[in-house]
């Protein structure tokens, strides 16, 4: 576990929400993203690009995606396409549900039995995560969850807003966990304390530059962290 060099990380912890990110936080999803977007190139006629470009998209909105891969895409009867062929690939792969990431579960159903509420803020769209939920029985296990496609795209703080405002939360009472600068920037827009975690899109050095108030490898760091919380002491 890195300690983070967040600009509120003097105050105390008194978190009462966890907001997570989904793919590549929760979930080891990343490859099937990659391999989606690859299937929608291809579908296109459109080149391939590099993986470390690919992966350097996921978090933002499928709209703000293509547009940052393909940015001639935008007025062309080949964006609605791409978005299509991504969707119908992932969502196919999607059939079985990308694995939880290890000490996830564990972590989630110790963060609820603490009393904590749970969110999810993703820029998957809501057709999306809607299936994915479904696909593990979760469709009521979070408090509240934001999609891309129905708010801003990260890193816009906007869906962070909405989150708080419907759990009754201010800012400083809400940990933003992710594994991509947009969910890092998202949460500084925010004025929220975050988390980077470093086993999905991007590595933890790269982060680091968002300063978070914490850098992990696992969710057992994060569960020894906030067990050290005043909520928890």
């Amino acid at each position: 576990m890195m300690p983070g060099r967040g600009r509120w990380s003097v105050w105390v912890r008194d978190y009462q929400l966890l907001i997570f990110d989904w793919d590549g936080t929760l979930v080891d999803s990343i490859g099937r993203i990659v391999d989606s977007l690859r299937h929608a190139a291809d579908i296109c006629g459109l080149p391939q690009l590099a993986d470390d470009r690919l992966k350097g998209i996921i978090g933002l909105g499928m709209a703000e995606a293509i547009d940052s891969l393909y940015p001639d895409l935008r007025d062309s009867v080949l964006f609605d396409r791409y978005r299509g062929a991504y969707s119908e690939c992932y969502l196919a792969l999607e059939s079985q549900p990308s694995a939880l990431f290890p000490g996830v579960l564990e972590a989630l159903e110790s963060f609820r039995n603490d009393g904590y509420q749970l969110a999810v803020a993703t820029g998957k769209s809501r057709r999306g995560l809607h299936k994915v939920l479904e696909g593990r029985g979760w469709l009521d296990y979070f408090d509240v969850t934001r999609c891309a496609d129905e708010t801003a795209s990260k890193p816009d703080p906007l869906m962070l807003h909405e989150i708080l405002a419907h759990c009754r939360m201010r800012p400083e009472q809400a940990l933003m966990v992710g594994d991509s600068l947009f969910d890092l920037q998202m949460a500084r827009r925010a004025e929220m304390h975050s988390v980077s975690v470093g086993h999905g899109a991007q590595p933890l050095a790269l982060l680091q530059a968002e300063s978070p108030d914490l850098a992990i490898n696992h969710f057992d760091e994060l569960r020894a962290w906030l067990s050290q919380a005043p909520n928890n002491l």
